[in-house]
């Protein structure tokens, strides 16, 4: 977005509603300044610079979440916080999947939930590249829910055996899951209607953090469980698990996770790892469906994630 573009959406945003209009674009501003700065600044460790067989990416998972919930989970210990080269999802997967890094991309089998991948990714690059997001939204959600992504990165694991097998969960990123009781806050402040999301209640004051903070730790839960279900059905000497980036509620004054943000709670993921021992306990049920990627289709998924 061009300055022009952005003197124009404010004036538009000040003429509907003059004081929730000048505080979104004065945020946008800020947010904006972060994102041409960050985005140009070399940080972080591109994972395949890490030992792992298969990485779990929980999007938007920060690391003080993680270790809040480590004592629940067995295979949850020794939380390590490393930098990662993204901010946002799409500057992590240009950023991660990189020339440099062809060979390695070409030996992954990458299953995600996160729709970024048709903006940026080619699957020629890849062993597999498995697009759940495709065929397992959940529109009532507003996201890819857990259990999908899961049932896919068994089914392709067992099927292909990949070098690196990466299974990129949309949890604990927003749209909640697994928050009964949530809903009575404004119309729907969690972003399930594809209006408002959760980040922006909270900026404008509509929730408090500590409403946010139990949702985000609800919906972490909600995709650990599937985790341990994962790491039950699975092959693997090592695994990792880590995030695409972090969430910001207020530090710096920023919120969400805006491209660039060089916030340590941004840029800081956590780093777990563990094995994984296939016990054939469970059969995978979803069988990915053909579908083209238009780019309302893509850009529809985005935004109820928040991204536009």
């Amino acid at each position: 977005m061009t300055f022009a573009d952005w003197v124009r959406r404010t004036t538009t945003r000040i003429r509907e509603n003059p004081s929730d209009g000048l505080r979104d674009s004065t945020y946008e501003l800020y947010a904006g300044a972060w994102r041409h700065l960050g985005w140009h600044v070399p940080r972080g460790v591109n994972v395949y610079d890490r030992e792992w067989d298969v990485l779990i990416v929980l999007d938007a998972c920060r690391v003080d979440l993680l270790r809040e919930v480590a004592d629940e989970y067995a295979f949850v210990s020794g939380v390590e916080s490393v930098g990662s080269v993204g901010s946002m999802s799409e500057e992590w997967m240009v950023k991660t999947f990189t020339t440099e890094y062809a060979a390695e991309t070409r030996e992954t089998a990458y299953v995600t939930g996160n729709a970024f991948s048709a903006e940026v990714l080619d699957a020629a690059d890849f062993q597999v590249l498995d697009e759940v997001w495709h065929y397992g939204w959940d529109d009532e959600l507003g996201t890819v829910p857990p259990d999908p992504v899961t049932d896919r990165a068994i089914a392709v694991g067992r099927e292909y055996a990949p070098d690196f097998l990466i299974v990129h969960y949309m949890q604990p990123h927003h749209p909640f899951v697994g928050t009964e009781g949530v809903d009575s806050f404004a119309a729907d402040p969690f972003g399930r209607d594809g209006g408002e999301t959760v980040v922006d209640a909270l900026r404008k004051g509509k929730i408090d953090r500590e409403t946010f903070w139990s949702a985000y730790r609800d919906t972490l839960r909600t995709v650990l469980d599937q985790v341990e279900l994962l790491l039950r059905n699975l092959d693997a000497d090592t695994v990792a698990i880590t995030a695409d980036h972090g969430d910001a509620i207020g530090e710096w004054g920023i919120y969400d996770h805006p491209a660039g943000c060089l916030h340590p709670v941004v840029k800081n993921v956590p780093w777990v790892k563990t094995s994984a021992t296939d016990l054939g306990e469970y059969d995978p049920s979803i069988t990915p469906q053909s579908s083209s990627a238009s780019s309302e289709n893509v850009e529809a998924r985005l935004q109820q994630l928040g991204y536009l």
